[in-house]
């Protein structure tokens, strides 16, 4: 009896390592029966990835399905917002506004690559400068806002108004390359630093160059500027290896929301799944009733920055004060349900 035991024991061990073995990753290519990754050469391919990662500063955004547009009585009769059924597939979107330090960053580095003292870059700066002049106001003194807003680290954690669309495309591209950069550099398939030694403007970092033809990065130098990563020994030769799409390595490009996925991730839905196709007892971004603190040691403090009343921008001053009669610091006040923390409400002078 004791050994039928140990017999069905050992089968059903047996039988485990089998199944765990067959559902487990292999390197043996279901197609072909090739080996995936050897060594003599063959297909080479990134088998071991798991997940992306989450580029700096960004929070994921699952996606969903929820009612776009005007859900509630319409008391001027516009129906300018007709709700309509929506899906929306996950996506990244920054914690915050982009702030005057990120976008003083690529302003800084566009300085740096196409020098001012060379008239024809000069323009590439000037095009990408913010429109200080919206803060001006014919009936208010806004002065010091246009000298200062932008470049005063006062502001430094504001978010940067005055930008056009065109301005924050070119900032998105800029972005994309300098993370993507900054991740080579990092998996060593460039070398340390090259961020900083090898620049100008025959000769930057572009991710979408790298993708397609990676000899021609960097003005073509690439070929010297690979780090140990980016060089595999084959036969009795050394070639230069570069991080495709298919590594993983490399983050798809940045761009603008979309006016659908920004109304998801503002709205933040997720925590009322039962009630989301008409924002059911949900009525702000956050959870809750009201748009004051309920906590113990903030209670009666705002929860978001908006006008409280007719012509009242700044609320009462003291206490009873949202906190900012223009824009105010990123991260002023508690996150919605996706972690977002956007100022929903704010109101900006007109341009």
């Amino acid at each position: 009896m004791n050994v039928k035991f140990i017999s069905k024991c050992t089968l059903f061990i047996a039988l485990g390592s089998m199944i765990f073995t067959s559902c487990g990753k292999s390197n043996q290519s279901r197609a072909t029966g090739w080996s995936i990754n050897s060594k003599k050469g063959g297909f080479q391919y990134n088998v071991d990835f798991e997940d992306q990662e989450t580029g700096p500063g960004l929070v994921f955004i699952e996606g969903g399905t929820f009612t776009k547009g005007q859900v509630q009585d319409d008391v001027m009769h516009d129906w300018n917002n007709t709700p309509s059924r929506q899906h929306v597939m996950s996506f990244y979107i920054d914690e915050t506004e982009v702030t005057n330090l990120m976008y003083l960053e690529f302003l800084d580095w566009l300085k740096l690559v196409f020098p001012q003292d060379n008239l024809q870059y000069k323009q590439i700066y000037e095009g990408a400068i913010p429109d200080t002049l919206v803060w001006r106001n014919q009936l208010g003194y806004f002065e010091e806002l246009t000298t200062n807003y932008l470049r005063h680290p006062a502001y430094a954690e504001y978010p940067v108004v005055g930008v056009n669309w065109l301005q924050a495309v070119q900032f998105a591209e800029w972005r994309t390359d300098r993370v993507n950069e900054f991740i080579l550099e990092r998996e060593a398939y460039i070398e340390k630093d090259v961020r900083y030694t090898e620049i100008d403007a025959n000769s930057t970092f572009s991710t979408s160059a790298y993708l397609k033809v990676p000899e021609t990065t960097y003005g073509g130098k690439i070929d010297s500027l690979v780090g140990k990563n980016g060089r595999q020994k084959r036969d009795t030769t050394e070639v230069n290896v570069y991080a495709g799409v298919d590594s993983g390595l490399l983050l798809p490009a940045y761009r603008l929301p979309t006016e659908t996925e920004w109304e998801y991730a503002a709205l933040a839905l997720g925590g009322e799944r039962e009630y989301n196709a008409y924002r059911g007892k949900k009525k702000y971004p956050w959870s809750g009733e009201y748009t004051r603190s309920v906590d113990r040691r903030s209670e009666g403090d705002q929860l978001a920055n908006f006008k409280l009343g007719k012509g009242d921008y700044g609320g009462i001053a003291g206490w009873s004060d949202d906190g900012a009669d223009i824009t105010i610091q990123v991260k002023s006040y508690p996150p919605n349900d996706f972690g977002m923390c956007m100022i929903w409400l704010e109101t900006l002078p007109s341009g």
